[in-house]
């Protein structure tokens, strides 16, 4: 499925001979929209949002919902958070693997397609890597 651009936040950024596709935040602007206050996790997610939106999962009003986000409002929406990379601890990551690997078996033995437990995580490879 192909990503969007509704804001035109896609851009190139070039350092040396090597390019790099980015996310400017500052590309999601208007009323009410004021992505230099958000809280850094918040611009993470953002520029996350930016990055997967898709029309399905991720639609530029989320992406508006959260560039426009009021510390002192009761939430009204989900985030579509897809992380393109996740780190964990060794004696956290190996217990997250086992849970996710008896949800597929589950749905496994009730006759499901275990593919489809996690339909937007790649499951062609996995590392875990002791980090001390």
């Amino acid at each position: 499925m192909s990503n969007l651009n509704s804001f035109g936040a896609r851009a190139n950024l070039r350092v040396n001979d090597d390019t790099y596709q980015i996310y400017r935040l500052d590309a999601v602007n208007g009323p009410g929209l004021d992505v230099h206050t958000l809280p850094y996790g918040l611009k993470i997610l953002l520029e996350n949002l930016l990055r997967t939106e898709n029309g399905v999962d991720v639609h530029a009003d989320d992406i508006k919902a959260l560039a426009g986000w009021d510390p002192d409002s009761h939430p009204n929406r989900e985030i579509a958070f897809s992380p393109a990379r996740v780190v964990l601890q060794d004696f956290t990551g190996v217990p997250a693997v086992v849970d996710l690997a008896a949800m597929r078996e589950a749905m496994s033995a009730l006759g499901a397609t275990p593919k489809k437990s996690i339909r937007w995580c790649p499951w062609n490879w996995l590392s875990i890597t002791r980090l001390s």
